[in-house]
């Protein structure tokens, strides 16, 4: 009798846990219809489960040429526009063989302020938006970036 009382109480605590659990995240997809489209599904069917140790998480519209992992998430949208404040000069960098654009100014907040990552120079441009509390923005970039070269 102990037992199924110690079972019923275990169950009874785990329920309300079962909901606090962090939602899916909504991926806005840019409009896009063929080869941009194509490369957007491919690279999204190659993405890893795991980004800078944090698991990925479900996603709205299912889908969604993007993908997100962690809470808050780390998101993922393919087929961007090239940042209206793109600056050539300031806030580019490259890892493994891919060009990104991050503003100067949330680099200079380290970690204080969200980071939106572009990819710059290529077919189908990749948006990256990292929140602050999982600065630097080193690990994120190295997981994606041969997954986004390969695509």
């Amino acid at each position: 009798m102990t037992s199924v009382r110690g079972a019923v109480l275990s169950l009874a605590l785990a329920l309300p846990l079962a909901g606090c659990g962090a939602g899916t995240v909504t991926i806005e997809t840019p409009s896009m219809s063929g080869k941009a489209r194509d490369t957007c599904e491919h690279l999204v069917g190659a993405l890893p489960d795991q980004v800078a140790d944090l698991e990925r998480r479900e996603i709205e519209p299912t889908d969604a040429l993007g993908a997100a992992w962690g809470d808050p998430a780390i998101s993922l949208t393919c087929g961007v526009g090239r940042p209206a404040d793109y600056d050539p000069v300031n806030g580019c960098t490259r890892v493994d063989g891919v060009d990104w654009y991050i503003p100067t100014e949330q680099l200079d907040a380290n970690g204080e302020r969200d980071l939106t990552m572009t990819t710059i120079g290529r077919s189908v441009a990749v948006e990256v938006v990292m929140p602050g509390k999982f600065w630097p923005p080193a690990t994120t970039l190295a997981d994606l970036s041969t997954v986004v070269a390969e695509h």
